[in-house]
């Protein structure tokens, strides 16, 4: 017969559970309270010094296909003061915008293979963008204007001009062109991935076919058989 677990324990033991998890919530709050606001000095000095805090490295399975770069200009206004103080900052500075294929996502389900046309058909999964890379460090103009910029008016408008130029650099990378471009340029990419180890069984005549999501089911017009899934295809061949 199971013991009686008594009222009290239970309400012990769930105190303690709630308690551990304060705790090492709070733990990871201070942790990351550190990371970001805390000024990191030297221990004899006190002075604030150049230094990595932070550094973590994971694996990934994304496929760079394409790279869009160049130059914008961003601008920015302040006001403070009930309207009186107003200042604006105009800013150009390079940028760039990468745009990945995640290959983890192309599995023996996403491939197809046409007998008939000796054609390798991939369902890859759609580019993706990462977050523009604007380098501030270049910045090749600067401009201020205002009858007088206080010291948190400048913070500010340095602050706005980073996020507008971070704005428009995602819009221009997202915008209809360009993924049009990125995805021809990825569609290069991946052929020329998938097609290196068909080569090396034998296969070097395969025509590989890129699609992506929003191209599902046309493929120009063709229709594909594939009866014959390309692992069992290249084990034939051997």
């Amino acid at each position: 017969m199971a013991a009686h677990v008594r009222p009290q324990a239970i309400r012990i033991a769930i105190a303690t559970v709630v308690l551990a998890a304060l705790a090492i919530g709070g733990w990871m709050a201070w942790q990351r309270y550190q990371e970001r606001y805390v000024v990191t000095t030297e221990p004899d000095s006190g002075q604030a010094v150049t230094r990595i805090i932070t550094a973590r490295l994971s694996g990934a399975s994304a496929l760079k296909v394409a790279s869009l770069s160049g130059t914008l200009q961003a601008s920015a206004s302040d006001t403070r003061g009930f309207g009186w103080l107003r200042s604006d900052q105009v800013v150009k500075m390079p940028y760039a915008v990468d745009y990945f294929v995640d290959l983890g996502g192309i599995g023996a389900g996403q491939l197809s293979w046409s007998a008939d046309t000796r054609t390798l058909v991939v369902d890859a999964p759609d580019v993706t963008v990462a977050r523009p890379n604007i380098d501030e460090a270049a910045r090749t103009l600067v401009e201020t204007h205002g009858v007088y910029v206080t010291r948190e008016a400048a913070a500010a408008l340095g602050q706005r001009v980073s996020a507008v130029a971070q704005h428009r650099a995602e819009r221009e990378a997202r915008s209809p062109e360009r993924m049009a471009q990125a995805r021809e340029l990825a569609r290069a990419s991946l052929a020329q991935v998938l097609a290196a180890p068909l080569a090396a069984a034998g296969e070097g005549d395969v025509r590989v076919v890129v699609t992506f999501p929003a191209e599902r089911g046309t493929r120009d017009g063709e229709r594909w058989d594939v009866s014959a899934p390309p692992a069992e295809v290249l084990g034939n061949r051997r």
